[in-house]
This record gives structure tokens, sequence and C-alpha cells, in this order.
């Protein structure tokens, strides 16, 4: 049996949002499946998150991975059954480019 650690999810799933931001097509693919499993106020966010660092610059892509670090991590909290989707959606966007 594997062990999921939620946080290492969360961070691992951040990292892979921070590199989807000038790549549209991991970003959209992201966008509808992270929309699916935590819902539509994810897609807002992933939105916004994608606007800031339009206009802030690439510096801001580490100041976004940390925001959405925490949201998962809060996400995962309240429903830890996430864990494992979460998990397979990263390494599905891994295997099909690293981050």
């Amino acid at each position: 049996m594997q062990v999921i650690h939620q946080p290492r999810v969360a961070w691992d799933a951040a990292r892979v949002i921070g590199a989807s931001i000038h790549d549209e097509e991991l970003f959209r693919w992201l966008y509808r499946v992270l929309g699916d499993l935590l819902g539509p106020a994810t897609w807002a966010a992933l939105d916004e998150t994608r606007d800031r660092v339009r206009w802030s610059g690439d510096e801001r892509i580490p100041v976004e991975t940390g925001v959405w670090r925490v949201r998962l991590e809060d996400s995962l909290r309240g429903r830890p059954d996430l864990a494992d989707e979460l998990a397979g959606i990263v390494a599905t966007a891994g295997a099909v480019r690293p981050y």
C-alpha cells in the first residue's frame, strides 16, 4: 500500500501549475482537470494566477506556486480523498512535460 503524503502532493501540484503558466496546452488541460476535481472556483483562481504573472512578470511564478501549495494543502485537509486523484494529475503532467 502506497502512502500519500498530502503536503508533498500539494507541493508537486503547485509546481506543475507554476510550470504550466507559459505552456498553453498544459495550462488548459490543468484548468479543466483541476476545475473538475476541485470545483469551479479553481477556474477563477487559475485565471487570476495567470493574469498576475502576465502583469508582474516571471518573478511572480514562485509566489504563485507558493499560493497554490497552500490552497491545495487546505483543500486536501478538508477532502483527503482527493490526494490520490491530484497525485495522478501530477504524474500525468510530469509524464507529458517534466516540470
